[in-house]
């Protein structure tokens, strides 16, 4: 295995909690410098917690990233402090539930502004010095694009979730013959999570509460478990590795695909 990353250069979105600080945490193990981003202000009790954890291998900025001009300011920063970018990993998202016709469009453009225009601005930001920085990468430098199972499969009341990590999907599809195409030495593959013990589902859940659906959090995550072969949720660290597999050498050849982490979910 070669899954190490000494001196590479890795930028996080979302990266504070849940999957994102899972994937910080495995990329500053495997060596790299990271970079991550979230919405949290930099006196916040999170971004204390991951400086005393991880220390100088990790630098937090503050990023929307919906926003173009915030964007511009990771690239100068990355570039000055750095002067490369060996890994992307677009993780920052957001949910959305409910019946269609009850979905207004200010929430209809918002989770796609976060699940969809962030990863495209991030890809459009970062591409000159992902192609720059691959020519010194066996198989180029990395993209990982966070989708779904729900960008693979639909489900009852999630179709706005749906499509936007649907479009994460075969957007990532798109840039990896873009990129293999014209010769280009970037990788770009996307990853499916199914259902995992984090912030966001957790709040998911006390909604649905809310709305009837069921009486306490955990039928809820019950049912989750029932609904999945293995019988559980997955922990952030299980997704993790894959991202680190992405991102490291060993997966050089690996451009285009979706690599499902589902414990058999989208199996049945």
């Amino acid at each position: 295995m070669t899954m190490q990353l000494t001196d590479n250069v890795a930028l996080v979105t979302g990266g504070l909690r849940g999957i994102g600080r899972a994937i910080v945490d495995r990329l500053a193990g495997a060596g790299a410098h990271v970079v991550l981003t979230d919405l949290d202000d930099e006196d916040s009790e999170a971004v204390g917690e991951l400086r005393a954890a991880l220390g100088d291998t990790v630098r937090y900025v503050r990023a929307d990233v919906t926003s173009e001009d915030d964007w511009r300011g990771l690239h100068d920063m990355v570039a000055q402090g750095h002067g490369r970018l060996d890994i992307l990993i677009n993780n920052a998202g957001t949910d959305l539930t409910g019946a269609v016709e009850t979905i207004s469009m200010q929430d209809w453009r918002r989770i796609m502004a976060i699940n969809v225009d962030g990863v495209f601005l991030g890809c459009r930001t970062f591409t000159p010095m992902l192609s720059e920085t691959g020519t010194r990468r066996k198989g180029g430098s990395s993209i990982v694009n966070v989708s779904s199972i729900m960008g693979l499969v639909g489900y009852g009341e999630v179709s706005a979730y749906n499509a936007s990590k649907g479009a994460v999907r075969l957007f990532t599809k798109g840039l990896a013959i873009e990129f293999a195409t014209k010769k280009m030495p970037v990788r770009a593959n996307s990853l499916h999570p199914g259902f995992v013990r984090t912030p966001l589902t957790t709040a998911g859940f006390k909604r649905w509460v809310e709305k009837g659906v069921a009486e306490k959090e955990q039928d809820l995550i019950d049912a989750m478990n029932a609904q999945t072969p293995v019988g559980r949720m997955a922990e952030p660290d299980e997704i993790a590795g894959p991202a680190l597999f992405l991102a490291s050498d060993d997966a050089s050849y690996m451009t285009g695909a979706e690599l499902v982490i589902d414990g058999g979910w989208t199996a049945q």
